[in-house]
């Protein structure tokens, strides 16, 4: 399988050029300063570990599950810059509050228990009006990002459980009941510190989990501040045969005090009280507002549509992704322009997007890489869009009426790395090519065993150390709370500790004979000869030249190879060699460009990005950017499957 160029699609595709001047007619509304949290530091490095109190849950009634325990501190870890992006500078009088002259969303990649500890330790205490989360549901789910080679060139499905080339597990929605729980606990609680005291929190939840999840808000909100519960009818989908289908998610609503922000919203009135011309509330016959009929808690499939058609336009392909004109409804009703606006499942980014169109600041924090991947370049539309429409280029935004529309808060974002989360990324990744390479079946209800191996259980440790007899010694306790478990073990990991032999040694001594079960075994991934091959890792690499003409540098992709796609495409087909897919033209691995013409050696600052708009759209090979005589240019490829390449030269 072998790469090379074709010449430059002809295909029609959005390249966006910033420029830092292009926004000047956008005029941002003013802010109260006294909501505003303090200065985000501007080093890469922002501030060193804190430990942040938690006011204990103090409502009723209070629900109980095996493990329970209060949350009476967290630690903040620092943040790293990692990349910001800039349509335009604001001026001093519009700044959105983050710091004079900063500007900009925040993007959190991490775990979300410490971003909402670093937000904390970091001036948002009681700063944020409204929160909305959409967590896994407990579902029992793994939930997957689709993704295609551009071009058209698709991988074929892999058979059993495997994923394709193109799908990436977001996040695993497999815990035990108690642990979910405890999860969730520890997350609001901390969650309810940053609300700002008319502030609201709403919580997506489903049929799943939602009456676990609404006593855990009762005790860390209090009953009392349950103001509503909105269901959310949707169609589509199939029907069972034997049961009512569940064709709605359950919105919780609470306020942080008995003094919250709600403005009202309405809906057109029906035809038929259009024609009667009267309306019946309470009883009483009144005339019809003008503005329409008001919302009530029963948001219908014709109000709120869900993303069902694979054409739709915000159809990002993402698991759980839900619809701008949800998210709409509840900022408009819960918010103010320039307010602060929190989502820390952020997933697709539907949150940021509607916050940005509506001219409110906002917050996102996700765990997958997937998912900030996926945000970064929704919100580069979003503001480019912003820009184009203050130029008089178009006249609205997708998806929002003209009346909803504000001055943007911000025309531009910072992407932070929080607890330089980038082990366990390469932990998950592993994670999950260990699962398909070793053919194993992945069990969604063991809250210990990660699966089974044949007729053997297997429990994978973590990769960020070798396998050790305290990892055996987990196993061996695991295995004595299930005194009817009959099935041998197999513990997976990179590598193991010279005392691991020893160990398994005397553990297998008396089962040798095959009366006493629960015999253990390892698998090294690194030098087993079965296995260990296909976890030598090669990075992707891109060839790109640089030339300066006058005040201008011209930038040429030369060429780009990701062998990680290569090797998922010839794993997926390894038994039908001759139907292998070709990749005739390296674009089709690449999913986006970004380019930096001024780069520190430590935060990529977007002057360029080129992120084609449809699946079939290929990127450019030839860029031109200015650039100071002496500047350090940055390029960015960035493959399919998330791994970025970063090629820099001083011009």
């Amino acid at each position: 399988m072998t790469t090379s160029k074709k010449p430059a699609s002809s295909s029609k595709k959005k390249n966006v050029t910033l420029s830092r001047g292009a926004a000047k007619s956008l005029k941002g509304n003013k802010r109260d300063s006294s909501v505003a949290p303090k200065a985000l530091p501007q080093s890469d490095k922002l501030r060193s570990e804190t430990r942040v109190e938690i006011k204990p849950a103090k409502g009723r009634p209070m629900l109980t599950w095996v493990g329970k325990k209060p949350l009476r501190h967290a630690i903040a870890y620092p943040a790293q810059r990692v990349e910001t992006f800039n349509a335009a500078p604001l001026s001093k009088s519009s700044s959105s509050g983050f710091g004079e002259g900063l500007g900009v969303g925040l993007l959190f990649h991490g775990d979300n228990k410490d971003v909402l500890a670093y937000l904390l330790a970091n001036g948002f205490r009681g700063k944020v009006k409204l929160i909305y989360i959409d967590p896994p549901f407990d579902s029992g789910a793994d939930y997957i990002r689709k993704v295609e080679l551009r071009g058209g060139l698709k991988a074929s499905k892999l058979e059993s459980e495997s994923y394709t080339l193109g799908e990436q597990v977001q996040y695993t929605d497999i815990w035990a009941n108690d642990n979910y729980l405890q999860f969730m606990f520890e997350r609001l609680l901390m969650a309810k510190e940053l609300l700002s005291e008319d502030g609201s929190f709403y919580l997506h939840c489903d049929w799943h989990k939602n009456h676990f999840l609404r006593c855990i808000a009762d005790e860390i909100f209090a009953s009392g501040n349950f103001r509503n519960e909105v269901a959310w009818c949707y169609g589509g989908g199939g029907a069972p045969l034997e049961e009512y289908p569940n064709k709605h998610d359950t919105l919780l609503w609470y306020s942080k005090s008995d003094d919250w922000f709600f403005k009202k919203q309405f809906r057109p009135y029906s035809e038929g009280t259009l024609t009667r011309g009267l309306t019946a509330v309470k009883g009483d016959q009144y005339e019809l507002n003008e503005e329409g009929a008001m919302l009530n808690d029963w948001w219908s499939e014709k109000e709120v549509q869900k993303i069902l058609s694979p054409t739709a336009y915000e159809n990002l392909k993402y698991p759980t992704q839900k619809p701008e004109g949800l998210l709409r409804r509840i900022i408009l009703g819960h918010s103010k322009p320039g307010d602060i606006v929190f989502d820390f499942f952020l997933g697709s980014g539907t949150t940021a997007a509607v916050a940005q169109k509506l001219g409110r600041r906002w917050i996102g924090a996700d765990i997958n890489k997937g998912a900030i991947q996926t945000t970064i370049k929704r919100s580069q539309g979003v503001i480019q869009e912003q820009v184009e429409n203050a130029k008089g280029k178009t006249q609205s935004l997708p998806g929002m009426e003209a009346e909803e529309t504000s001055p943007p808060a911000q025309l531009g974002f910072a992407v932070y790395r929080v607890n330089d989360y980038d082990l366990q990324i390469q932990h998950n990744e592993a994670f999950n090519l260990a699962v398909e390479h070793l053919g194993m079946t992945r069990t969604k209800t063991d809250a210990f065993f990660d699966g089974t191996l044949g007729k053997k259980l297997v429990k994978i440790v973590p990769f960020n150390h070798p396998v050790t007899p305290l990892d055996l010694e987990e196993v061996k306790k695991e295995l004595n709370n299930r005194p009817d478990e009959e099935r041998d073990i197999v513990v997976v990991g990179l590598g193991k500790e010279v005392a691991v032999q020893a160990w398994l040694e005397e553990w297998n001594k008396l089962r040798k004979q095959g009366n006493i079960p629960n015999k253990i075994e390892v698998i090294e991934l690194r030098s087993d000869p079965k296995y260990g091959g296909f976890f030598t890792h090669e990075p992707a690499k891109a060839k790109v030249s640089f030339k300066r003409d006058k005040d201008k540098v011209e930038i040429t992709i030369d060429d780009f190879i990701s062998p990680t796609i290569l090797e998922r495409l010839k794993q997926q087909n390894k038994d039908n060699p001759l139907f292998q897919p070709q990749v005739s033209d390296w674009r089709s691995m690449v999913d986006s460009v970004m380019i930096d013409s001024n780069y520190d050696g430590k935060v990529f600052n977007i002057t360029l990005a080129d992120v084609p708009e449809r699946k079939n759209d290929l990127v450019e090979e030839k860029y031109s950017v200015e650039a100071k005589k002496g500047a350090t240019v940055a390029v960015k490829v960035t493959d399919m499957l998330g791994e970025e390449v970063l090629v820099v030269k001083l011009v």
